[in-house]
């Protein structure tokens, strides 16, 4: 029997509603990070080490983009659950418009303003006289597909608002498929290189917002993009950026420590950022997973605490966090047992490999922790609370600045390596703390509506 995408947010048995909302959300990001290691695949054909690094100084610019399309889907899709819980289908409406349309405009401002400012911007990200050029043409080409980048990341998390995990995978399919299409072509047949890398991104994230935007047209039972519901009122641009801007503030204190990663490792030359940007694609692969997992519960954390039903709001946050680690430790294992054929299909340089497998070490045994990290985010974002949300989305970023330094500082390279690792043991102890005393908040909340009732 076929359900509606609405019945497994209030009916269906936890396991089931996971399991509908999360496997179509990791199967389409699993699908996200192949299409990204292939990209690194195809630039790694061409045997130039400095094409390799611009695409991995280039890469927190693309999380720039997807940082602000996130800000407007995260804000505004955990905005929609609530709303729809509360039965206020209207709204729900007038916010997925505004997240549409104001991701486009936000997306033509960021190319315009960035584009103008593209030499200090390469200069920013780390590009050193060697890895300069391609790092500018590969950050100019990804700018100006940014309306596309932007909108397609917003509208991605519109659809799962209403539980419409499939369309949001679908999305990510067709991007992917899209990218694999253009990669060879541009990068290799055309000769475009890098430029090739970004266009390919660009044109994915154009097809797959094409289909979003006639799914939430033609399609959707409960929202809409037509312009007649654009609203910017006050309750909803400050309902979505609450918590949109604890995404954002996640994904640039993200940018942050990449940055000042790059900069740590361009110190040990080419080679160590090289091996930083293949381990971080290919273990990219369970933590994307587990974000599947964490990101794809949101509408349902979201929908049951705004209509009140606590008891399965928290039911959904044990069977995820134990969800979590099984997956966590079953695919880091197999990543961790073929790691050198792995990094074999990125780089034939013995000292990038070496590097390559040691730094994948490390970032397998982070991944545990980011997962859990993780969602205590995404739940604190689902709730609507903003000061936890922004707590967890920052505190990564603080502490890893001060970790890298003494870690460099005492131990060298190694210390640069592990820094990761220490900051996502730290940050997430910070997150149980916060999630025992929220949680602890909400049961008290929901104890006191049963005994009025």
């Amino acid at each position: 029997m076929k359900h509606s995408d609405n019945y497994y947010l209030t009916k269906a048995s936890i396991p089931k509603a996971i399991a509908h909302l999360s496997i179509p959300m990791m199967l389409g990001m699993s699908v996200g990070v192949i299409y990204n290691i292939i990209n690194a695949f195809f630039i790694g054909l061409l045997h130039d080490t400095s094409m390799l690094t611009a695409v991995t100084l280039g890469l927190p610019m693309f999380t720039v983009l997807m940082a602000i399309g996130n800000m407007f889907g995260v804000g505004g899709g955990t905005y929609i659950s609530r709303l729809l819980g509360k039965e206020e289908g209207i709204k729900a409406k007038q916010v997925s418009a505004f997240v549409l349309y104001g991701s486009l405009v936000l997306g033509i401002i960021c190319a315009v303003l960035l584009g103008f400012l593209i030499n200090p911007v390469t200069h920013f990200l780390g590009a050193d006289a060697t890895s300069f050029l391609h790092t500018k043409n590969y950050t100019l080409a990804l700018l100006i597909c940014s309306p596309f980048i932007i909108a397609n990341f917003a509208l991605e998390q519109v659809v799962r608002a209403e539980g419409a995990s499939r369309v949001s995978m679908n999305g990510m399919i067709i991007a992917t498929v899209v990218n694999l299409v253009f990669d060879p072509l541009l990068i290799l047949y055309f000769d475009f290189n890098v430029v090739g890398a970004a266009v390919s991104v660009g044109l994915a994230s154009l097809f797959s917002l094409i289909y979003y935007a006639w799914f939430l047209e033609k399609k959707s039972d409960y929202l809409s993009i037509r312009f007649k519901w654009f609203k910017a009122t006050k309750e909803i641009v400050q309902n979505v950026f609450k918590i949109g801007v604890s995404e954002l503030l996640l994904s640039l204190f993200l940018i942050v420590t990449t940055l000042v990663l790059n900069h740590y490792s361009m110190i040990y030359g080419d080679g160590v950022v090289a091996g930083f940007g293949v381990a971080l694609r290919v273990v990219q692969l369970p933590e994307f997973i587990c974000m599947g997992l964490y990101m794809g519960i949101i509408p349902l954390l979201a929908y049951n605490y705004g209509s009140g039903n606590i008891a399965r709001f928290e039911k959904a946050i044990r069977a995820t966090a134990i969800s979590i680690g099984l997956i966590v430790l079953l695919l880091s294992s197999l990543v961790f047992i073929f790691r050198f054929q792995v990094m074999h299909l990125f780089s034939d340089s013995q000292s990038v490999i070496t590097l390559g497998v040691h730094i994948m070490v490390a970032m397998l045994i982070s991944s545990l922790f980011s997962g859990f990290t993780g969602l205590f985010t995404s739940t604190f974002q689902a709730i609507g609370k903003a000061i936890p949300a922004t707590i967890m989305s920052v505190s990564q970023g603080i502490i890893f600045i001060p970790v890298i330094i003494l870690g460099q500082h005492y131990f060298g390279l190694m210390g640069v390596i592990w820094s990761l690792t220490a900051t996502e043991i730290l940050t997430c102890i910070i997150g149980v703390t916060l999630f025992t005393i929220y949680n602890l908040k909400i049961a008290s909340s929901a104890k006191t509506k049963d005994l009025a009732v």
